[in-house]
């Protein structure tokens, strides 16, 4: 069986924030390890020419409101509509690479979305940067130099080549066993199949 789940997302998802909300305290809870692995789906959904709600009033509307019923039945906040899309979008994935590498990661992407959804501030821009930067101990002048260096666009580059290898076309997506699961309201299915082999 495997050991951990993989956790395939891309700060600038919407839906995303439902899921790093609250996947660390799921995971403590249920005693499962997730791999946080942030991967660029815009590149993927270009390619395969997928704009999900550019243009699409009806389709946003009710995406709005959708996450605003299901932050409600987690017990978080979400004062919708938020800035989207993103327009720092590349950097808050090196950002997230950085942090996950030297151990502050996970907080801090917890806390750039929580700014993004609750205060209305955009990810990968100021006052975020530095508001999400400052409330896990980190310097925003060296992070921007450190993320910017060419072996984290490359882990950055090469995680998105893998995601599409897999067959990843959305975020969260929960890969466990070889089964991919797209969607925060998939991740009951992960657990079962993580646990199980198969959904129960």
């Amino acid at each position: 069986m495997a050991q951990a789940i993989d956790f395939w997302f891309s700060t600038g998802s919407t839906y995303t924030y439902l899921t790093v909300s609250r996947l660390p305290r799921l995971a403590e809870a249920e005693g499962v390890r997730f791999n946080w692995r942030p991967f660029s789906v815009r590149a993927i959904m270009r390619e395969q020419n997928n704009i999900p709600f550019v243009g699409k009033p009806v389709k946003t509307a009710y995406m709005w409101r959708d996450i605003e019923r299901r932050a409600a039945l987690y017990g978080l906040e979400a004062r919708v509509p938020v800035p989207y899309p993103l327009k720092e979008f590349d950097l808050t994935h090196r950002l997230a690479i950085l942090g996950l590498a030297e151990g502050w990661g996970i907080p801090y992407i917890q806390a750039s979305y929580r700014r993004w959804f609750v205060d209305g501030l955009e990810p990968g821009l100021e006052p975020n940067l530095q508001q999400s930067l400052a409330e896990v101990g980190q310097d925003v002048a060296r992070c921007l130099e450190r993320a910017g260096r060419d072996d984290i666009t490359r882990l950055y580059d090469d995680a998105t080549a893998e995601a599409k290898a897999l067959g990843i076309f959305g975020s969260p997506t929960f890969a466990v066993q070889g089964e991919l699961f797209w969607g925060d309201d998939r991740l009951d299915d992960a657990l079962n199949w993580f646990r199980n082999g198969r959904l129960r």
